[in-house]
């Protein structure tokens, strides 16, 4: 068997009756396939309320929407105008009753947080495109074969077509208008690549054509089909370039980080990134990196292909700049919190202050008792500190020591001791006097 034969599904090919009977059975939506719809409508809309994966997932699962997208593709690759027609009819009416199902939804629920699941679903890219091509793909081979296996729940999941749906009735619900056209775009390259690719597929297994059709009419629906096709990739490529984009500046920035958190005279307390706009705003401790750390970390910004024009460096001495530019993202308790560690450090200082001034009287008790071991003839001692003016401008604090002996101690041992007692006090300007 040749290679090419190891791909040749003709004989695994359902009877074209069979496959058209059963594409017409899946665009109907009324009765039980209306009230799956919408059940598989409410359980997405709870999956994504509550942030449940599984639950979203088992939504997808039981949803019918697929039925009349791969109708349309049947029925464009067919000619088949009258079974186009139902199938966008009933498509449309699923899709209203789907979007009414789920604004409803989030309209009683007391939770409208959007989580993460809500939020997926809001910028659709490129790759969305891929994954509805071959989803689609997929889901009409199988419906063309006889061995249809467990292709078309797997499709159901990988195409997500409810989920973009019930993300757009949120934002009709909480009035988020850029939810709502985001997933209704998501939704629409869902559905319009699911159709192309039944289109594809119809027509490369040489379905029957239903009704005969002159050439121009032919390449009037192509070039319909074309314009369709490039109004609903080019947004998707834009947000898929601006994706990865923001990937790689990411990517980028962190690499960058790592590299300059420490430097020889600070260290990087805090670095704000803005994705969208591709600024970096860099708090260094102290007096910030010197002019030759600068130079550096323009350097290596360039390294990591950051524009050193959107780098902000901001010295932990202008901290306060920054504190007054973020201000107003700060909660009431976070701004209590901040004047409660103020006024804790101030009161700190204050009592290291008053600790100074109660240590005095102590300060002399332990230098006699450290000046008797060797000069037991000392008697008393005197501490105070005062301040010294030099002039109107200037002034210095200045310790006074007075000792008392009941003998006469020489200058050359009076020497030593005022040099002992600047050592101890570690204070040259310290002022020693004798009294005998």
């Amino acid at each position: 068997m040749s290679l090419i034969g190891y791909f040749d599904i003709r004989k695994e090919l359902e009877d074209f009756d069979a496959i058209h009977t059963e594409i017409e059975k899946g665009i109907v939506f009324k009765g039980t396939n209306l009230l799956i719809l919408m059940c598989a409508i409410l359980v997405a809309s709870v999956g994504l309320n509550m942030n449940s994966t599984a639950v979203i997932i088992g939504a997808m699962l039981i949803s019918p929407l697929m039925g009349p997208i791969n109708g349309m593709g049947y029925s464009i690759a067919t000619y088949d105008w009258r079974l186009f027609r139902r199938s966008l009819k009933n498509f449309s009416f699923a899709a209203g009753v789907s979007l009414f199902t789920s604004t409803l939804y989030f309209l009683i629920t007391p939770v409208n947080t959007a989580h993460s699941e809500l939020l997926a679903r809001t910028s659709p890219t490129i790759y969305d495109v891929f994954i509805a091509s071959f989803g689609g793909l997929a889901g009409i081979l199988a419906i063309s074969s006889r061995l249809k296996g467990n292709v078309i729940p797997g499709v159901a999941i990988a195409t997500a077509l409810m989920p973009p749906l019930c993300t757009a009735g949120y934002g009709l619900a909480t009035l988020q208008f850029n939810f709502f056209f985001g997933a209704l775009y998501l939704f629409t390259i869902n559905s319009v690549f699911i159709a192309v690719a039944a289109l594809f597929v119809c027509q490369i297994l040489k379905f029957p054509i239903s009704s005969f059709i002159d050439p121009s009419h032919r390449k009037r629906v192509n070039s319909i089909i074309t314009t369709i096709l490039l109004i609903t990739i080019i947004p998707s490529i834009i947000l898929g370039y601006n994706l990865v984009q923001k990937e790689r500046f990411t990517e980028n920035t962190n690499r960058y980080l790592q590299n300059i958190s420490v430097l020889n005279s600070s260290y990087l307390i805090e670095a704000k990134v803005d994705e969208n706009l591709q600024t970096i705003s860099l708090l260094y401790s102290g007096y910030g990196p010197s002019e030759e750390e600068l130079v550096q970390l323009k350097d290596k910004a360039l390294i990591f292909q950051l524009d050193t024009s959107k780098i902000n460096i901001i010295k932990g001495a202008d901290a306060e700049i920054l504190l007054q530019s973020t201000s107003r993202y700060l909660t009431e308790a976070q701004e209590l919190e901040n004047r409660l560690n103020i006024t804790t450090t101030l009161l700190q200082q204050t009592q290291l202050k008053l600790d100074s001034i109660h240590n005095i009287p102590a300060m002399g008790e332990n230098l006699l008792k450290e000046i008797k071991q060797i000069y037991p003839q000392i008697e008393s001692c005197s501490y105070a500190e005062s301040i010294v003016f030099a002039d109107t401008t200037r002034s210095q604090r200045l310790p006074v020591v007075i000792f008392t002996s009941a003998t006469v101690i020489g200058q050359n041992e009076q020497n030593k001791i005022s040099e002992w007692i600047q050592v101890r006090l570690n204070n040259k300007a310290a002022k020693t006097y004798f009294f005998f």
